[in-house]
């Protein structure tokens, strides 16, 4: 969710790191041609797509392999050969727990109040942070006032207001001062989790890692900044207030990034129907 050097706003991005709460690089993809116009990424020989392909198969053949294995017992349950150290089979695996149904003000809320409950809640809150809304002034003050704590949202609001308010930083992504995209371009800023773990828990405190892709940039035939997609993992610190989990602090890092495909890029048309066919999701353990 930090910003990258690749456009020229190293600096910036570098002083107002954690201010930007969930904002995704500008690295512009690897293409040839116009990414818009269907061109494919370069820089991967058919022997490496092959080598890929037949690797995910033999991986595909080992789960297999071990979940037969293991005969559909315990999913908590490790094999003793590896020792004590090997993680758990249920560490990225869904629980069956249902997503949270209700909301405040159009944001997941009421977690609960467990280590599931805390998951969930870092996991839709690195949705909400890393959302096209943040760049939003009214609804960046909305998002802010429901999912920090009471005693740091007003300092985190100023400090995410300069950061937004950047008009260099915006620019460089293509927007207006005012956030806004160009007449005929689609503003695309969403992330989409793919798992998370509990760093610590103590009931009314947790550090939650959160792994997640996200999208980010203009679509539109005249884009300079196409979608492009990145990986990173951001640890929420979280405690139990006013009957909810909220954030009192987080850092990012990036990656792990998995090895992309030769995958045709879509069309400016294909990826804002996308964006605004597909809602996202609210996320539980």
């Amino acid at each position: 969710m930090s910003l990258g050097d690749e456009h020229g706003h190293g600096d910036l991005a570098r002083a107002d790191d954690d201010a930007y709460g969930g904002q995704t690089r500008t690295r512009l993809p690897d293409t040839t041609g116009d990414i818009y116009g269907g061109a494919r990424r370069t820089g991967r020989s058919s022997t490496r797509g092959l080598i890929t392909v037949v690797a995910v198969v033999v991986l595909l053949i080992a789960a297999i392999a071990i979940a037969n294995r293991s005969g559909g017992g315990d999913s908590g349950a490790t094999d003793s050969r590896a020792g004590d150290h090997a993680p758990k089979a249920a560490a990225t695996a869904p629980t069956g727990r249902q997503p949270v149904t209700t909301k405040k003000d159009g944001i997941p809320a009421g977690f609960a109040h467990d280590e599931q409950g805390a998951q969930s809640a870092a996991a839709n809150y690195a949705v909400v942070f890393g959302s096209a809304e943040m760049f939003d002034t009214e609804q960046r003050h909305r998002i802010v006032d429901t999912v920090y704590a009471p005693d740091v949202a007003a300092h985190r609001q100023a400090e995410l207001d300069t950061a937004y308010s950047n008009e260099e930083f915006l620019g460089n992504i293509g927007l207006d001062k005012n956030g806004k995209a160009p007449a005929g371009q689609t503003f695309v800023s969403r992330t989409i989790p793919v798992g998370s773990k509990t760093l610590s828990y103590d009931g009314n405190s947790a550090r939650i890692a959160v792994w997640y892709t996200s999208l980010f940039g203009l679509s539109g035939s005249a884009s300079t900044n196409p979608v492009s997609e990145s990986w990173y993992t951001t640890t929420f610190e979280l405690t139990w207030v006013d009957n909810d989990w909220k954030v009192t602090d987080f850092q990012q890092k990036d990656g792990p990034v998995p090895v992309g495909r030769d995958q045709r890029a879509s069309t400016a048309d294909e990826m804002t129907k996308a964006v605004e066919e597909y809602g996202g999701f609210t996320y539980a353990r």
